[in-house]
Formats: C-alpha cells, sequence, structure tokens
C-alpha cells in the first residue's frame, strides 16, 4: 500500500550528513532554514549558538508565521537557552528541539501533510584531522 503522494511541491531533506544537508537532491554547506512553502538559505547568526533574534527572525521566513520551528542542533541533542526561545513562544509559534537527523525526518513528514513548518539546522563540519 502506497501512503505517500506520488509528487510534492513541498522541498524536502533528501539526505544529511555532517556539516551538509542535501534539500531536493541539492547539496547545501552549514546551517540552513527551509520551510515547507519553499523558503531556503544559510542561517546567518552572530553566535554559535542561535541567540533570541535568530530564532524570533524565524516567524518572518514566509511572511505567514509558521505553527512549528523544528530546530535541529547537530549530530547530538543540544538545547538552546530557554530565553532564546521567547520570542516565538510569545507569538504563539512551537519549537521543538531535536538533533539534525530527526528533525530532518520529522519536517519532511509535516510539511507533506501541509503544516507550516520551518526547519533550522545547525550543521557543524566535521572536525579538521591533522
Amino acid at each position: 500500500m502506497k501512503l505517500h503522494a506520488d509528487r510534492s511541491d513541498t522541498p524536502v531533506v533528501t539526505a544529511h550528513g555532517q556539516g551538509w544537508v542535501a534539500i531536493d537532491g541539492q547539496r547545501h554547506e552549514g546551517d540552513w532554514v527551509l520551510s515547507a512553502s519553499g523558503v531556503r538559505h544559510p542561517w546567518q547568526r552572530a553566535t554559535e549558538l542561535p541567540s533570541t533574534e535568530d530564532f524570533s527572525a524565524l516567524s518572518q521566513t514566509d511572511g505567514l508565521p509558521p505553527e512549528l520551528v523544528l530546530f535541529g542542533s547537530g549530530p547530538q541533542l543540544t538545547f538552546p537557552h530557554p530565553s532564546a526561545l521567547q520570542g516565538l513562544m510569545r507569538q504563539g509559534i512551537g519549537v521543538e528541539t531535536m538533533d539534525t537527523p530527526a528533525a530532518c525526518r520529522t519536517y519532511n513528514i509535516l510539511a507533506a501533510e501541509g503544516r507550516r513548518v520551518v526547519l533550522a539546522l545547525l550543521n557543524p563540519s566535521p572536525p579538521k584531522s591533522d
């Protein structure tokens, strides 16, 4: 039994690895923001961990506020400071923190369901060997 649509106009994460993510088969290095409506761009931040301003900016990704922001914190689960999420929470936007692989899988499911979801990925590069 087939449980998914034959074709979807929603962008999906098709692969990921340390330091990169593939969106609709196109590989992108570093940290990225992706929305179910098709907006995609590098996630530029002033600090290593996202700040209140970084998270609040995600509410403007599509023009309409998302229902949910999925924060992919990298290969290991790392929670942002609760104060960094206050701007989104005041707007009634849910935030879920997951490791990057789980966030990518969850985004694909919610986006395919037609949900207004934004994926924000920290995707650190692998350590350089000497």
